[in-house]
């Protein structure tokens, strides 16, 4: 099959062997698959990501020396199933899945693993009994966002909000956005976002911002007027990932902020400590989500209760996948750009 090859930290466009699915696994025909910021920094820091993983006992291990089919923000169809299934869909039938193959000794992560091939090539294997069937109404394009909006679900409840709490987004990429998103469909209010990127600010407006600020012209951490009562942000969620944006957060949030950081910095960084003590800051990190997180999420696509098309800022076949890696590098223009391993 075709695929787009991570190797020897650079994308090529090249012929794989097509996975073959196990016991209680689904061969899939991949529909579409976004392209996530991890994705960006898997390809240029590959060895510290591993690194760092195998260090904090986190979900990386992949072997950068060897060949990997990247991709695990999808929508695909059923092809064919393998020993030992129930068989549960008909051939043809369009599902979602968390990126990951349940087997005996533990889960393996797709798309992340020589083993087990992504969402960037024309076939992958799921595990049966992670699919969701994705209703014919539902766009297969919107439904590859499921994986990115359970990130931002899964920040938000790591929040643990309160009724009254002033929301505020550093940094309005995919995740800030999902965020944005998953605290618009809470009720949440206000919420409050801020970006460098023109673009970006006018994305976070339409995924249900209140205000949203160019931290150039304006502190994003400052007073705002609402409801006939003043109010300072109360939670602020750090979906940057850059050396001293935390350091910067902890030094301007008001007094008992929870500060939610789900940004992916690669680089060591350091804090003022006693920012954190004299204001006694609560800070928690959000990673991934939570299978019951990912089902939730799919249930409010399926529903409407999320608008996601305005995400979408660009589609892309095989070939075009190196040259989308490098667009996604300034934030200028695209949030998130849609691979469809099939497009001619």
């Amino acid at each position: 099959m075709r695929a787009v090859v991570m190797r020897n930290n650079q994308l090529v466009v090249d012929s794989v062997s097509e996975p073959t699915p196990g016991p209680g696994e689904v061969l899939v025909k991949t529909i579409v698959c976004g392209i996530c910021g991890t994705d960006l920094h898997a390809l240029r820091f590959a060895e510290a990501l591993v690194g760092g993983s195998r260090r904090s006992g986190g979900i990386f291990a992949i072997d950068p020396n060897r060949d990997i089919v990247m991709g695990h923000e999808f929508c695909a169809e059923v092809v064919d199933y393998g020993p030992g299934t129930r068989k549960r869909f008909r051939v043809g039938t369009r599902v979602c899945s968390t990126p990951s193959l349940s087997r005996a000794s533990g889960d393996e992560g797709i798309g992340y693993s020589s083993e087990n091939p992504g969402g960037f090539g024309e076939l992958m294997r799921l595990t049966e009994s992670n699919l969701l069937e994705v209703p014919k109404e539902l766009s297969s394009d919107v439904a590859a966002l499921t994986e990115p909006m359970a990130v931002g679900f899964h920040a938000v409840t790591k929040a643990r909000l309160e009724k009254r709490d002033v929301s505020l987004v550093i940094g309005c990429g995919p995740v800030g956005l999902s965020v944005i998103a998953t605290l618009k469909l809470k009720g949440a209010a206000p919420i409050v976002a801020a970006d460098l990127s023109l673009r970006r600010r006018e994305l976070a407006v339409q995924m249900g911002a209140d205000l949203v600020i160019d931290p150039r012209e304006k502190s994003p951490y400052g007073v705002f007027q609402t409801g006939g009562s003043t109010r300072q942000p109360a939670v602020i969620f750090e979906c940057v990932g850059v050396p001293g944006i935390i350091d910067e957060i902890m030094f301007n949030a008001p007094r008992d902020t929870k500060i939610i950081v789900t940004g992916l910095c690669m680089e060591r960084d350091n804090m003022y400590l006693l920012s954190g003590l004299h204001k006694e800051l609560n800070i928690q990190f959000a990673l991934g989500y939570t299978g019951y997180e990912f089902a939730d999420t799919f249930h409010n696509i399926r529903k409407g209760k999320l608008r996601l098309e305005p995400l979408i800022t660009g589609k892309v076949g095989i070939d075009g996948v190196v040259e989308a890696f490098e667009e996604l590098g300034s934030p200028g223009h695209h949030a998130k750009i849609l691979v469809e391993p099939w497009r001619s």
